[in-house]
């Protein structure tokens, strides 16, 4: 069990944080998850798909946490999404946070499912079938939102003129 959570904790956090916005709920929420997990005890170790499963429970304590706080603020949004710091120049590294900075403002604007979709997609790498029972929706819902999220975020990012080659 513990193994477990130290395996994919950060992958957790990440999308708490992305959720909230914020670190200390993003905190609270990873020991609101382990002491389900732990609660569950040896039926947690019956769950085919345990990762699947804690991202269901994050996104809900996630949602919890919104609705509770009545906010919907994302300023440390930057910390959920790892922009790679390569060999770089400085001046490509400046220039590329600030299109991720732009892109994050632009899914940040983005409907709820559609934030969440591109969330556990594109950052998360996760199956279309773990999104499905993590937002408990079938898989066809899944992959139309996914469809339409990139094609917002394609639409938005003309819009906003951003050069991303």
């Amino acid at each position: 069990m513990e193994n477990f959570l130290l395996a994919y904790k950060d992958k957790f956090y990440r999308f708490a944080l992305r959720m909230t916005g914020d670190s200390n709920d993003a905190e609270d929420i990873m020991q609101e998850l382990a002491i389900k997990i732990w609660k569950k005890g040896e039926e947690f170790e019956k769950i085919e798909n345990k990762e699947a499963w804690c991202m269901a429970v994050t996104r809900n304590l996630s949602i919890d946490k919104i609705r509770k706080n009545k906010t919907r603020e994302h300023s440390n949004i930057e910390d959920a999404y790892k922009v790679s710091t390569d060999m770089r120049s400085p001046e490509k590294q400046m220039e590329s946070d600030d299109i991720m900075t732009k892109i994050k403002k632009l899914i940040a604007s983005m409907p709820e499912n559609y934030k969440t979709v591109i969330q556990l997609r594109e950052i998360e790498e996760m199956t279309y079938k773990e999104i499905a029972e993590i937002m408990n929706i079938d898989l066809h819902k899944v992959k139309v939102y996914i469809f339409r999220a990139r094609k917002m975020l394609q639409q938005l990012i003309i819009e906003a003129n951003l050069k991303i080659i």
